[in-house]
């Protein structure tokens, strides 16, 4: 028989609904049980694309004599961590400060309250290495409950007030320099940065999404450029259907931990596009291209929107669906010169690089005919099985792929990406608001009732500002304006600044937090931030520069120590560094100056542009001159004298540093 987690629209959920474990999601029903029956709380948390966690499940969660014990002795919650980010952050705050390491599937013990007392990530059917069988950690907890009761409720109230992470922080009492800051990082990033293969440490090895944007915005071309090239050639860019999975195993972006997710996907394409803009290259640019074309090939929802992954396993076999050797190239191009070719230009050999003997696709050589031997490719992988998609469309994932779209449509001229992002946003502003106006999570198979968390607000404010910037469209600025105000009044923390994680009238958990570092998604209080100041150079209205400032202060602090975690933040500092430049356009026939703007990569600035009259405050009583299209470059609403030519714009631009 079916638990309770048939009833969700979850796709990692609902994989567990025939479990004879009786599972239950996270809720109230659930946690009144356990107050009932005076038995701890087992929370298991994962997601649908997560290798080990179906390995867990196969192992352990499907045996019914291990289901006995778990439904004997504890009340069974599980948690897919995309819908909940909230729960997974503190459970996994729990996970590092007891055992120093985290990860997915994540399993921790909770009081009937809800407070973590023990955790874990892992767990083997039998024991292994360093590593204990799960039906021991099952006994021995249960055991610990029935005779330590009064020392496991003490460490679950001494753990809560720890796991607040940065909501227990005060602001510095002195102003940290930003110029400072950034030099600071910039020589920290330096020292961790791997020089032959790019990016930042060692095996395992994930896309450093925000620190790429950081450096690149900071004018630190060298360390991005690096790894964003050595990141396309390895891998973990699949080379024959476009997209990036998740991360690396090694340290040379080979073989990936295959789940491809559309968060990842959307920054990466973003920080490609920026790549190509500093440098020029147009490899860069394809892989820009590529990535989007894979995210609206392959995720778009028939009912509008994004899916969220697709699976790190196939039917197959994990990376069955992805990999090659000789042979399988020889089925699919029959012509012997021709699978030659393809296993020169994508490295597929008789011995492999991956399981088996065979190989996972990484760019190793070049070819006139690349593209043609690509297709064949595909068309031949098309045929196999292919992983499970994960269909839900989660509000800050969505908005993360507007933001791409959008930039990419308006600086390249692709009317499909504009009107993609377009589509997308009006989806999500029907869908995802409820009828009293407040945000929620994600869809699923048509139904949506879980409330946003904070990086879903600061993620949609980001892609509105960024399709209003991409469209000049004002009804994106007015949503704009609306949504930072109902975030602030919902999460906003006018004692300490900043932002709560969950909203002040939502659900409240064992502890309040507020989130600090990109992982992997931006941070809501970073993402707002950047948000609320470039809301402030379009607006003028002092309250979005105040509680940017606020997040700021801080989190500086955190920045400094950790920049690796918190490239988003840096950014907002850099802008702190060197001023907000805002810049104004008016007046028929502005194309070429909007193309002039849109030429470089411009971080630190805010554009606004209208035809005719607009209510977005950059542009009041600003006229043409002499009825031609004219620019105004401002920095602190202090503007130079208008131009009226792309070379002057350009030079303006430049003088002033925008």
């Amino acid at each position: 028989m079916a638990n309770r987690l048939a009833e969700e629209t979850s796709p990692y959920l609902l994989q567990h609904a025939d479990n004879p474990v009786n599972w239950q999601p996270w809720d109230a029903v659930s946690l009144a049980e356990a107050a009932e029956r005076d038995l701890p709380l087992l929370v298991s948390i994962g997601y649908s694309a997560c290798h080990w966690c179906h390995v867990m499940e196969h192992e352990s969660f499907s045996d019914p004599a291990v289901a006995e014990l778990m439904n004997r002795n504890f009340i069974c919650i599980k948690v897919d961590r995309e819908e909940r980010p909230d729960i997974d952050a503190l459970f996994m705050e729990a996970c590092q400060m007891m055992t120093g390491h985290g990860g997915w599937p994540l399993n921790a013990f909770a009081t009937p309250d809800g407070k973590p007392f023990w955790a874990g990530t892992y767990f083997p059917p039998a024991e292994r290495s360093s590593m204990p069988s799960w039906t021991n950690v099952l006994n021995g907890i249960a055991a610990t409950w029935r005779d330590q009761r009064e020392e496991v409720l003490a460490a679950g109230e001494r753990n809560a007030p720890r796991l607040a992470g940065v909501a227990a922080l005060q602001p510095p009492e002195v102003e940290h320099d930003a110029p400072t800051v950034i030099a600071d990082a910039l020589e920290s990033l330096q020292q961790a940065f791997d020089p032959r293969n790019g990016g930042f440490g060692g095996a395992p090895k994930f896309p450093s999404h925000e620190v790429i944007s950081f450096l690149l915005a900071a004018g630190d071309k060298d360390m991005a450029l690096t790894t964003l090239r050595r990141m396309a050639d390895g891998g973990i860019h699949d080379q024959i259907g476009g997209g990036f999975s998740r991360y690396a195993v090694d340290a040379t972006w080979t073989v990936p931990h295959f789940e491809k997710m559309l968060s990842d996907n959307a920054l990466l394409a973003s920080e490609y596009l920026h790549g190509w803009q500093v440098s020029g290259d147009p490899y860069l640019l394809r892989v820009c291209r590529s990535t989007l074309d894979w995210i609206l090939d392959d995720l778009s929802a028939p009912e509008g929107g994004l899916y969220s992954a697709l699976d790190a396993d196939d039917p197959d076999g994990e990376g069955r669906y992805y990999a090659w050797s000789p042979e399988l190239v020889a089925g699919a191009l029959p012509d012997q010169l021709d699978a030659a070719a393809a296993c020169e230009v994508f490295g597929i050999t008789e011995s492999g690089n991956f399981e088996e003997g065979l190989s996972v696709p990484v760019r190793a050589a070049d070819h006139p005919e690349v593209e043609r031997l690509r297709s064949a490719l595909l068309a031949a992988r098309a045929t196999r099985s292919r992983p499970a998609t994960d269909t839900k469309v989660i509000t800050s994932w969505n908005a993360l792929a507007i933001s791409a779209l959008a930039e990419a449509g308006s600086v390249i001229g692709e009317p499909r990406y504009l009107s993609a992002a377009i589509d997308c946003a009006d989806n999500l502003l029907a869908h995802l608001f409820t009828s009293s106006g407040k945000l929620l999570r994600c869809r699923t198979a048509g139904r949506a009732v879980i409330p946003a968390v904070l990086e879903d607000h600061a993620l949609l404010l980001t892609a509105l500002l960024d399709l209003y910037e991409a469209t000049f469209d004002q009804r994106w600025y007015s949503e704009a304006v609306r949504l930072a105000d109902t975030t602030w009044e919902r999460f906003g923390d006018a004692e300490l600044g900043g932002f709560f994680t969950t909203a002040i009238d939502g659900e409240q958990l064992a502890t309040r937090r507020k989130d600090l570092e990109d992982q992997p998604i931006p941070s809501g209080n970073a993402s707002m931030a950047l948000a609320l100041t470039r809301l402030y150079g379009l607006s003028g209205e002092s309250r979005h520069a105040d509680r940017a400032a606020g997040v700021t202060k801080l989190l500086t602090p955190i920045a400094i120590r950790s920049p690796l975690a918190c490239g988003r933040l840096l950014k907002t500092i850099l802008i702190d560094a060197v001023g907000l430049r805002e810049v104004a356009i008016v007046g028929p026939d502005s194309d070429q100056l909007i193309g002039a703007y849109r030429s470089a990569l411009r971080p630190t600035s805010v554009v606004a542009a209208a035809i005719a009259k607009s209510e977005v405050p950059l542009l009041a009583n600003r006229d043409p001159v002499d009825g031609r299209a004219s620019a105004f470059v401002c920095q602190n609403f202090t503007c130079s004298l208008p131009v009226t030519t792309t070379e002057e714009l350009l030079e303006q631009l430049a003088r002033e540093g925008a």
